[in-house]
């Protein structure tokens, strides 16, 4: 190994100093270890990931380069379509019209479900909003390497920049559900806003895992072809389609699937804005077992009435709805400390490859 104690270093030469054999300037390395010599004048690696602490300051630091960045990717993403941003709502309509269609209309699955139309919706616009969370935080760590290899920031700040995307966008999805539930019959209540805390914990759930998948999606090249896959499995899991509370299984596997996040953020935006849901659920009313069985046996049918299809209300519920809440709660923080923390530690490793 050479002695040699000259490290390169481009610049000018000062007077009276010699240019290098090889035609390159040098200059001499500190005679104590670099390590010390880095510490003393206040330098650390690039790559190297801060403590989480100042990791978060940085983050707050560039908050407005965050929106600002987000913004202007929203009105990039439809700038060439001829109808523009009416594609952020055209998309989930088409997707609730095509479920309306198979699963209201042919396969009566509406059956039991006072406004199915408007739960419907509900379920497939609040669905949506993690849906295209997940999707487009998949591949936001590879999508911008040039930008990462580029410039210095906090990587965290990308996967956010891109749930503030679907944030914006769900804003004005949830101005025409608001016309949409309205037009169903639905009356304008102040439940409704109950909606604004069940939106904002679903997105700090949306932010947490976002920032997991990230990582993920960066590190497993095929995760994001998978991602897909996963994500419509989810759809039909979490009650976007039907009522979990009506399914003919198990009561422990309705409590799995009652439980689950996306299940939780939907029910706590369809009993805000749905009063027809808030009504009908089980447990709304005292328990009745003559009403109750009066419901299973009439209201599931093709040709129930509506005051037929309410009487779910006087069934036993199998997780109580007033626990939704501590349960949005909980899955808010979990996926934001978890989420971090797990995409925190690789900070030093995003870029490389």
């Amino acid at each position: 190994m050479s002695n040699d104690r000259r490290l390169s270093a481009p610049g000018q030469l000062a007077a009276g100093d010699e240019l290098a054999p090889g035609g390159t300037a040098t200059a001499e390395l500190p005679d104590e270890p670099l390590a010390e010599f880095a510490a003393k004048h206040g330098l650390r690696a690039s790559a190297q990931r801060p403590p989480a602490g100042r990791y978060i300051r940085n983050l707050w630091q560039r908050r407005h380069f965050i929106l600002a960045f987000a913004t202007a990717k929203n009105i990039a993403l439809y700038t060439e379509a001829r109808l523009g941003q009416l594609w952020q709502v055209l998309t989930p309509l088409l997707n609730a019209g095509v479920y309306f269609l198979i699963f209201g209309l042919l396969l009566h699955i509406s059956r039991g479900i006072p406004n199915y139309l408007g739960f419907l919706v509900t379920g497939v616009f609040v669905f949506n909003f993690t849906q295209r969370a997940y999707i487009s935080t998949s591949t936001v760590i590879t999508d911008s390497l040039p930008l990462i290899r580029a410039l210095r920031f906090p990587r965290a700040a990308l996967p956010l920049a891109y749930v503030m995307i679907e944030v914006e966008q769900m804003l004005l999805s949830m101005v025409v559900l608001a016309v949409i539930v309205l037009i169903t019959g639905e009356p304008l209540t102040w439940y409704w806003l109950l909606a604004i805390p069940a939106l904002l914990l679903q997105t700090v759930f949306n932010v947490g895992s976002g920032l997991a998948v990230a990582r993920l999606g960066s590190t497993v090249n095929d995760f994001s072809q998978l991602l897909p896959f996963l994500m419509r499995t989810w759809l039909y899991v979490s009650g976007v389609l039907f009522s979990i509370s009506t399914l003919g299984i198990a009561h422990k596997y309705i409590t799995i699937l009652q439980l689950n996040p996306a299940a939780i953020y939907i029910t706590l935006v369809r009993n805000a804005i749905l009063q027809t849901q808030r009504q009908s659920q089980p447990g709304a009313q005292p328990y009745n077992a003559q009403l109750c069985r009066e419901w299973h046996t009439v209201g599931h049918s093709a040709h129930a009435t509506k005051q037929q299809q309410m009487l779910s209300a006087y069934c036993h519920p199998v997780t109580n709805p007033a626990h939704y809440w501590y349960y949005g709660i909980a899955w808010a923080v979990l996926a934001l400390v978890v989420g971090f923390y797990f995409f925190w530690r690789a900070e030093a490793k995003y870029g490389r490859g």
